[in-house]
């Protein structure tokens, strides 16, 4: 088996455009608004809403990782690297369920549900860091933007410096050739 399954493909693909999407979002978008405009509330009904498709879609992508077969382990001839390879991987879906973790419990405490998508007409909270999680949201948020940046660069060190084909193991095809 040369491939990770189909599905799997279509949700690493899916996932990576919406947690960039996301991040940006957030970083950008969200951050440079101002709780009283009211353009933040269609803002934070979008973030929110992928927030939850993300969260719903990396349960899918974790169940399916973990119930169809595998390529072998990658290996690039250091067991350190290796080791740390697949350290990184897990540590996507740890990093990626506390975001959505610590996105949830801001939402509770600041009342979001009902503001953002209840229609209660009441107003934002003045400043969304006097929630504790908005802080561990805003520190995992600089970590897994990290590690895209180094799962990215991997990616390409495989394909132009090794020149392993490793990233045919992420796209579509016979996944027995």
């Amino acid at each position: 088996m040369t491939r990770y399954h189909p599905i799997l493909v279509t949700l690493h693909w899916i996932l990576a455009a919406m947690i960039i999407g996301g991040l940006i979002m957030g970083g950008q978008v969200l951050a440079a608004t101002p709780n009283d405009d009211p353009f933040k509330l269609i803002s934070l009904r979008m973030h929110m809403g992928m927030g939850i498709a993300i969260l719903a879609l990396m349960l899918t992508r974790l169940i399916v990782r973990l119930v169809t077969a595998k390529p072998p382990e990658a290996d690039i001839g250091n067991v350190v690297l290796n080791k740390g390879a697949t350290a990184a991987h897990w540590l996507f879906y740890l990093v990626v369920f506390a975001m959505c973790g610590s996105g949830i419990a801001i939402s509770v405490m600041a009342g979001l549900p009902a503001i953002v998508f209840g229609g209660s007409g009441d107003p934002l909270p003045v400043d969304f860091s006097a929630f504790p999680p908005r802080a561990v949201h805003g520190a995992l948020a600089t970590v897994l933007g990290l590690l895209i940046l180094a799962h990215i660069g991997a990616a390409l060190y495989h394909h132009f410096i090794r020149r392993d084909g490793l990233l045919r193991r992420m796209w579509f095809g016979n996944r027995q050739g």
